[in-house]
């Protein structure tokens, strides 16, 4: 009897995902990662929801525990707020999934750009002891300002080229397409 879970389709999804987390060892812009590409892709492709979910976020944690073993920072203070925009990036996916397009994948793009800066620069000033209250976290959000055009950017390049290669594979290799 076929698997209904290891299909060709869910090895390609999940080897886009994998290479995409592997794709963070390699040196690049700070924050031009393709973090929110692989939870949105999942979100979308995978179809049974908890995958969805799992497969990215374990990409994540081995790709997180490679930059640690390697560099010694794939580890830091705000990576539960990381992983919280990654998981609500996961949600957005699944949202867009209904109505795969351009204008969607790119809206889910966006909007998971600016709730990773809100989230992890609320919890960059949680992380200080929420010193100066609200002033401190304003001050939070003013120095994140630099570091969300290359999330923004990192997020619209690594949505392109997942969302463009799976679409383009399902082109050529039509098992790919679900049934």
């Amino acid at each position: 009897m076929k698997s209904k879970t290891f299909t060709s389709r869910f090895i390609f999804i999940t080897s886009a995902v994998l290479l995409a987390a592997v794709s963070r060892l390699f040196p690049h812009i700070p924050n031009f990662t393709p973090i929110a590409a692989m939870a949105l892709f999942g979100g979308v492709y995978f179809s049974d929801k908890r995958l969805a979910f799992i497969i990215p976020l374990i990409a994540m944690l081995i790709s997180d525990i490679a930059i640690q073993l390697l560099f010694g920072w794939g580890f830091h203070s705000t990576i539960i707020y990381v992983y919280a925009a990654f998981v609500l990036t996961s949600i957005i996916g699944i949202m867009v999934r209904r109505n795969v397009s351009i204008l969607s994948v790119a809206a889910g793009s966006i909007i998971s750009s600016i709730l990773f800066f809100i989230i992890t620069n609320f919890g960059f000033w949680a992380s200080t002891g929420c010193q100066m209250g609200v002033s401190g976290l304003n001050t939070a959000y003013l120095m994140g300002v630099p570091f969300f055009a290359p999330t923004l950017l990192g997020d619209l390049f690594f949505n392109s080229v997942l969302f463009g290669a799976f679409y383009f594979a399902q082109k050529r290799y039509p098992i790919l397409i679900k049934a």
